[in-house]
């Protein structure tokens, strides 16, 4: 800021909170406790009332932790009540093939003895993570958390970004962050354009129970319509991603519980043994959205807000928690050096910080489902060539495990572990 007289006057003025966040999904109440372990005191604008958001029923949602993302809980606290629920994920099966007819005989293998750092990661139940989440925020004096409030507009002024929310009250703060989803309402106020496109798919989600013992390991398998993730939870369970078109995903989705498991059983196949469903049912369409801009004027973006990616990898919800860690980062060095946080040239660190990986992963995992999301003879012959040549290469076969528990690249400090 060139005028250091306006500066002091920024950092003096009063605002409800240092931080306004909008959306109390995951990555909100993540970077509320980093930011206000840290000092900041902050806002959680949460839509959904506290009794829907706390709910201990198991509703079937799961997610995959990458280590990295582990190492962030842990380093927020939140990892001690989470640890005995929690999975450990010892290995990863990647095949291809067709529904009934098993995979082809090239099967990509990961396994986390491979790497000196444990496990490549987790997977935690939704219900135990958000309740963790909650009863932390609950117990960090300098977050306030707004269940059952939406936001209807938004302001940016000199010094200060406002809300105004449905009930009438009017918050202010030095920074407002976006954390609310793909249609984000805080970038769209904002005029912050999106990029992407449909991928004609839609994700069935759900939890199984098995007969035998999945012993850590994660399967990904690739049909043309789209990959089927196996992913291990504690006891004979495991989540369910798969993807369909959007036709056959709304007939299966529309079935009854006997034939959506008809349905699934060729494509899972029999190697856990007899199957059932647990819990409840979810699908949702699959897309690619970017924000043009993960940052403006006193606003800033993080998780689905910024970037929407096809689950092919698993990556969704990581890729929020390194948002999470970077913003957090680039907020309380700045307030810890006096700059005002809501500033466009603090703001923009954390853009640049995240642009790459983002767009890098984006990429990627768009070029792997149109790689394997189909039935062409030599794209097939390319993929299997490609797991064999990975399978016989150590060292590149560490470099996947790395990635995929989220090692590589530059890294919050939050995600290894360690305090801002």
């Amino acid at each position: 800021m060139d005028n250091p007289a306006r500066a002091i006057i920024l950092r003096n003025m009063t605002h409800d909170s240092d931080v306004l966040i909008v959306g109390g999904g995951l990555n909100g109440p993540a970077l509320a406790l980093a930011l206000a372990q840290n000092g900041l005191s902050v806002t959680v604008i949460d839509a959904l009332p506290l009794e829907t958001r706390d709910d201990a029923e198991f509703d079937g949602r799961a997610y995959a932790l990458a280590l990295a993302s582990q190492r962030l809980l842990q380093a927020l606290g939140l990892w001690p009540a989470l640890a005995d629920r929690a999975q450990p994920i010892l290995g990863i099966k990647a095949s291809d093939g067709h529904a009934g007819a098993g995979p082809s005989p090239f099967v990509l293998e990961f396994d986390h003895a491979e790497i000196e750092e444990g496990p490549m990661g987790y997977m935690i139940e939704d219900r135990y993570l958000r309740h963790a989440m909650l009863q932390a925020m609950a117990e960090t004096p300098r977050i306030t958390h707004l269940s059952g409030e939406t936001v209807v507009a938004q302001e940016v002024q000199p010094g200060a970004a406002t809300v105004t929310l449905a009930s009438g009250r009017v918050l202010t703060g030095a920074l407002l962050v976006g954390a609310d989803g793909r249609k984000s309402g805080v970038a769209e106020r904002a005029g912050i354009k999106r990029t992407g496109w449909d991928y004609g798919q839609t994700a069935l989600v759900c939890a199984i129970g098995h007969e035998k013992p999945h012993h850590g390991i994660a399967h990904q398998f690739f049909m043309p319509p789209g990959p089927l993730a196996i992913l291990p939870l504690p006891g004979n369970r495991c989540s369910i991603v798969w993807s369909e078109t959007h036709e056959a995903a709304a007939a299966i989705q529309a079935m009854d519980d006997e034939g959506y498991l008809a349905a699934l059983r060729p494509r899972f196949g029999d190697f856990l043994g007899e199957i059932h469903l647990e819990g409840t049912r979810f699908s949702y369409p699959l897309n690619l959205t970017l924000a043009d801009a993960f940052v403006a004027p006193r606003l800033a973006l993080v998780g689905d807000a910024a970037h929407g990616v096809h689950p092919i990898a698993g990556q969704g919800l990581n890729l929020g928690l390194r948002d999470v860690g970077a913003l957090a980062q680039v907020v309380v060095e700045a307030h810890r050096r006096g700059e005002d946080i809501g500033a466009i040239d603090v703001l923009e660190r954390y853009q640049r910080w995240r642009r790459w990986d983002t767009a890098t992963l984006a990429a990627a995992t768009d070029a792997f489902n149109k790689l394997f999301s189909n039935d062409n003879p030599l794209l097939r012959v390319a993929r299997d060539v490609g797991m064999g040549v990975v399978n016989a290469l150590p060292g590149l076969r560490r470099r996947f495990i790395r990635e995929a528990a989220g090692l590589g690249g530059d890294l919050p400090r939050l995600m290894t572990g360690r305090p801002i």
